[in-house]
């Protein structure tokens, strides 16, 4: 009897903990998918950044190589 009653009281154990598996999977699934959309929302933000950056730099450094290029105008005494 005591036997029975502990096996019956192990069944619902077991069947309580795989139903709350599943619907914590659910949520686990819900979380992980939000935090890999939130990555790749802030690496396409850190890239287009970094594109910005990038390309400052370029037209800086383009920029000072049209300067230095150029002589410098003659200054007049008069």
């Amino acid at each position: 009897m005591i036997d029975n009653q502990e096996r019956h009281l192990r069944q619902a154990a077991r069947e309580n903990r795989e139903r709350l598996a599943v619907a914590h999977r659910d949520v686990v699934m819900e979380e992980q998918a939000k935090k890999a959309f939130d990555i790749r929302h802030n690496m396409a933000r850190l890239k287009e950044l970094r594109l910005i950056k990038e390309a400052q730099e370029a037209r800086t450094e383009i920029s000072k190589a049209n300067q230095s290029a150029r002589p410098k105008p003659k200054k007049r005494f008069g």
